[in-house]
Formats: structure tokens, sequence, C-alpha cells
């Protein structure tokens, strides 16, 4: 019985002890913190070559919210699989998203495609919804835009959507 008041008190140190330590172990690096700063009007070139049309829809996301900050002009240059969602003959297979590109377009964003790439896929330019404009090569595009100031961005196509409940 001597023993019962002592193991009582040092299973409670223990306790506090754990919970200390188990809040340290949770978050030993503390919290993030939030950067704000003024951010100059920049013109940015989005550089797109998909393996699935259907992750344009994943670009239109990038830009709108990209735009947000930088608010500039925006390009994208699409130079990979994706470009088969602009032409015409398969419209009503990706109308969802190329209404999205097009209203894009309407607001100011300029798209580019590669003729070379287009090309390889069996295109040519009359094969393309009317707001594309096709130039020699894709990424000498890029290359100009930059050199006239445009910043480079590469969107890779990965969603973060519901990742917190993915295992």
């Amino acid at each position: 019985m001597r023993w019962k008041p002592f193991t009582i008190l040092i299973l409670g140190m223990l306790a506090c002890l754990g919970s200390v330590s188990a809040k340290d172990m949770v978050a030993p690096y503390g919290t993030a913190t939030v950067q704000t700063r003024p951010t100059p009007v920049l013109n940015t070139v989005f550089d797109v070559s998909y393996d699935d049309p259907q992750k344009l829809d994943l670009l239109y996301d990038f830009v709108q919210n990209t735009r947000k900050v930088t608010r500039g002009k925006v390009a994208i240059v699409t130079h990979g699989p994706e470009l088969r969602a602009f032409a015409k003959e398969n419209y009503t297979k990706y109308q969802v998203i190329v209404d999205k590109m097009a209203a894009l377009a309407k607001e100011g964003v300029t798209f580019y495609m590669c003729s070379n790439a287009m090309k390889v896929a069996g295109y040519k330019p009359e094969d393309m919804d009317g707001f594309i404009t096709v130039v020699p090569s894709g990424f000498a595009e890029i290359a100009y835009l930059e050199y006239k100031g445009y910043q480079y961005i590469n969107p890779t196509p990965l969603s973060t959507r519901d990742i917190r409940r993915k295992k």
C-alpha cells in the first residue's frame, strides 16, 4: 500500500511528459509562416505538354490562380498530345475543357500551338479552333516570349484536390 501513492505520482508525471513529447513529435518544427508581399505585374508563359487532354482542366485552374497574383499577360504554348483537344473534330469529346480554354482566350490569354507537334499528330492549322495561333516551333515561341520578358511556368498536371484524404 505504501507504493500506491508513489506509483500514481510517477505514472501521472510520465503521462504529462508523454503528452508534451507527443505534441513535440507531432509538430517538431512549429507552424508554417504565411508570406505576403506585393507582387509586380508579371507576364507569364505556360509550357504545356500533357499526355492526356483531360489534364487541361487543371491548367485552367493553374492559369486562373496565377493570374490573380501576377495580373499580367498570359500565354499558353501547347506542344504535346493535349493539342488534340483543340482540333475541331474533337470538340464534342472535349467540349467542357475547350470551352474553358476559349473563355480564357476571351479574357486575353493567348494560345500558341507548335506546328511541328501538330504536323506529327496529323493536323493542319485549319483543323484547330479559332482561338489558337499556330507557330513554327513551340520551344522557340517559349524562348521568344521569355526574351520579351515573360516568366516561364511549367505547370505539372497533378492535382492536390482531396490529397489530404489519400493514404
